[in-house]
């Protein structure tokens, strides 16, 4: 429950000065609850009190006697030890090591409030920078020999490497946790698309579905027998996909975002092809261990490497390509920060170009 309404929090506190003003506002009250705990109850300190005046010569109960000098260091009668001067050094003491424990007191819970706040902005309201996102989360990445060497049997005509990575998986489903650095790099991307949707596409703001289950996409994975990479998986438990109504679902370039179960069906669908002219691992047609993620309604998909993790597109005729529009993108968490980028900037993501109509948003070729 808490974790649900965490988004909402970070975009409604998103500014640094409200957040500043927030922090001011609690050192504040905690300064002044400190002072009155240190404060001591009046009349608790040691008081000084004054010399007790001699008596007048001849008062009835004085012990001098006219015409007789008084001892050095004699007093009045019930005051054999003379005046309490000795006193006044160590009630002065005594104030000014409570001053000393009662301001140091004020300092140490400054500090551990200054450390303290900071941490929680760090984790909780922090818009870290994050350049390789795609490197954050599970084993590192095999390499391009190995991987393609490992995961995707050698092809023929017959299309048996098609089957070998179109298999069903058979294992349990499992949730598995998405690396909170990549849940929070990939949020940071979705609250830059969605500020600008709201402000200059609201028709495809609407669109934008709510988050999908983890359960949903660990029984997905286990029917496909892949496994998402991690900022997918944020991605779709931030939006699952685009609610289609009438032509203005989110498109990223040219492609709707997916679903799970879209993710699921499309990726079953395109494995029921067949490999076709495959001669080699992401050389020619459909591979399994492709995920389709985007759709372009004419056979062409956005489609991410479960095992390499980076964008391409798969076409209506059976070719792949790992570069869109000339540009390579390595995660999809470039991939959404590619498009915000256009968004924020009027930009381009390789020879595409977003623009707006009637609300909603659409991208347009552009030719060099």
């Amino acid at each position: 429950m808490i974790r649900d309404t965490l988004p909402g929090v970070r975009r409604l506190i998103s500014s640094r000065w409200v957040r500043l003003a927030l922090a001011a506002a609690v050192t504040a009250v905690v300064v002044v609850a400190v002072l009155r705990l240190r404060r001591a109850p009046a009349g608790s300190e040691v008081r000084v009190s004054p010399r007790t005046p001699p008596s007048p010569r001849g008062a009835a109960g004085s012990d001098a006697v006219p015409g007789r000098e008084t001892p050095v260091g004699a007093g009045p009668a019930g005051h054999p030890g003379g005046p309490p001067a000795a006193e006044a050094p160590a009630a002065r003491k005594e104030v000014i090591r409570r001053r000393v424990v009662r301001w140091g007191s004020v300092v140490i819970a400054l500090c551990v409030l200054v450390f303290a706040t900071r941490a929680v902005e760090r984790a909780v309201f922090s818009e870290e920078t994050v350049p390789v996102a795609e490197r954050f989360e599970e084993p590192p990445a095999p390499s391009a020999t190995s991987a393609d060497s490992s995961a995707a049997p050698s092809a023929d005509s017959s299309g048996t490497a098609a089957e070998e990575d179109c298999r069903p998986g058979t294992e349990t489903p499992a949730v598995r946790e998405v690396d909170p650095r990549v849940t929070r790099a990939v949020n940071r991307q979705w609250r830059r698309i969605e500020r600008w949707l709201e402000a200059n596409a609201p028709r495809t703001h609407r669109t934008l579905s709510p988050p999908a289950r983890a359960r949903t996409i660990a029984i997905a994975e286990a029917q496909m027998g892949l496994r998402f990479p991690g900022d997918l998986r944020a991605s779709l438990l931030r939006h699952n996909g685009s609610v289609l109504n009438k032509g203005s679902g989110l498109t990223i370039f040219l492609y709707e975002a997916m679903n799970v179960r879209d993710i699921r069906d499309t990726w079953r669908r395109l494995c029921g092809i067949g490999a076709g002219d495959r001669i080699g691992p992401r050389v020619g047609s459909w591979e399994g261990r492709m995920i389709p993620v985007g759709a372009d309604g004419s056979g062409n998909h956005l489609v991410v490497d479960s095992i390499r993790r980076d964008v391409g597109r798969t076409g209506d005729e059976g070719e792949t390509s790992f570069e869109l529009g000339g540009v390579r993108i390595p995660s999809y968490h470039a991939l959404l920060r590619m498009t915000a980028d256009a968004l924020e900037r009027g930009g381009t993501v390789g020879q595409w170009r977003p623009v707006v109509d009637g609300g909603t948003l659409s991208w347009e070729t552009v030719r060099n």
